[in-house]
């Protein structure tokens, strides 16, 4: 087997990539600050889980009801030009946000309203940025290795994010979270206006705009392995990422943690995923059938025992491997299914997937765990979850066989 290669390649070859990058991952220790400032000023506002919960899910909500037209809009359009106006707008959302805070007239109704307004944004720039991504590396040769880094990226951000976070909360207060992540929007646009791209094209189209979203669904649906690929995103995105929103609950009720201590098994994942990816970049050209099967079957297993832990000695290190496999899941997924599809289906297809991911992840995912969590304990959320999972994952790969030939596709992408 041939030794495993410099997982930063993909920097050092391609600069657009390299600039995009820099950016984005300066950009998302922001957003992570946010985030995490965002469900403390919640619970300050109103004392109420739920609506903490919601002004969680709220910014979920326009994604999974946007998404698919939006994917639509990308494809017909310059997608670093929707990045750039997109970018724009989250550094004017934070500094409202920040400008709020600051003055002391956020309420929770303002909260809601600023998280919906960033997740009507998301609806398009996922999409766009995810499909920017062939672009930036100078078509599919590196592509997968742009993903993995990217997720190393945003694994990296949720490290460091929430860190610097409670640090800030403590000593200037919760507004100047808000406050950098606008700031921080400014690498990512600096970034964006230094990426030279060849000049965009508009291709002339007399499709219509519910005809350009048939066309998407009709080649995910009658496409076998595409089809295959999002229905694994899907059952492993709505039962397995939800986990992160019953941690709090974990860390208080099953191991006996305070806040720090649920700092910790965030960074856990974080820690576990900034590994999956880095591993995932130094493969390069040797993804095969069983790296997708290591990252299903890892996942469902670790998530599982974690289950069963009472203690916080335990959870660490299987937390970490549980971020690790969830990365390889999701990146190779997102890899194969970017090296299937044409560049003019690609918005629709990173559209598809941001709404899965992303919206019914945060949405009818976490609905589900908190159910399930309320009705027998967060345990059995979790590892019911995770057993569902596993099955799937032996069918998928095992008993289906539309994904018996990974590499291949891999190989040929």
């Amino acid at each position: 087997m041939p030794s495993a290669q410099n997982p930063f390649r993909v920097l050092s070859r391609h600069r657009n990539f390299r600039i995009f990058w820099i950016g984005q991952t300066a950009s998302l220790v922001g957003t992570w600050m946010q985030t995490m400032a965002q469900g403390w000023l919640a619970l300050e506002l109103s004392n109420s889980a739920f609506l903490v919960g919601l002004v969680a899910s709220a910014g979920s909500l326009p994604i999974v009801l946007f998404s698919l037209p939006a994917g639509v809009f990308v494809d017909r359009r310059d997608k670093l030009r929707i990045v750039k106006v997109a970018q724009s707008l989250f550094l004017v959302e934070a500094a409202a946000l920040w400008l709020f805070t600051w003055t002391g007239h956020l309420t929770i109704g303002w909260l809601l309203f600023f998280a919906i307004t960033a997740g009507t944004i998301s609806s398009v720039e996922i999409p766009a940025r995810q499909s920017l991504f062939v672009e930036l590396v100078g078509g599919r040769e590196d592509l997968r290795d742009a993903i993995a880094l990217n997720s190393g990226g945003f694994n990296l951000a949720r490290i460091v994010g929430p860190t610097i976070a409670a640090i800030v909360i403590a000593r200037l207060g919760i507004a100047w979270c808000f406050g950098l992540n606008a700031l921080s929007y400014l690498a990512v646009l600096i970034g964006l206006f230094l990426i030279k791209l060849p000049d965009w094209v508009s291709a002339p189209s007399v499709v219509r705009p519910i005809d350009g979203l048939m066309e998407g669904v009709r080649f995910m649906r009658d496409t076998p392995t595409v089809a295959a690929l999002m229905k694994m995103v899907t059952v492993f995105s709505v039962l397995g990422v939800p986990f992160l929103t019953l941690m709090p609950v974990v860390a208080r009720d099953r191991l006996g943690l305070d806040a720090a201590g649920y700092g910790v098994l965030l960074a856990c994942v974080g820690i576990g995923g900034l590994a999956g990816a880095l591993f995932l970049a130094s493969l390069g050209d040797r993804i095969r059938q069983d790296t997708l099967a290591l990252g299903s079957y890892a996942f469902a297993a670790f998530l599982l025992l974690f289950s069963l832990v009472r203690v916080a000695a335990f959870a660490y290190p299987l937390l970490l491997a549980v971020g690790f496999a969830m990365i390889v899941n999701s990146a190779v997924c997102n890899s194969l299914l970017q090296s299937i599809t044409p560049d003019a289906l690609r918005g629709r297809l990173m559209s598809a997937y941001s709404l899965v991911v992303v919206g019914l992840s945060q949405t009818v995912g976490a609905f589900i765990a908190g159910a399930v969590a309320r009705l027998l304990g967060v345990q059995w959320s979790i590892g019911i979850s995770a057993a569902v999972m596993l099955a799937y994952a032996w069918y998928a790969l095992s008993v289906r066989p539309e994904l018996k030939d990974v590499g291949r596709i891999m190989s040929e992408g």
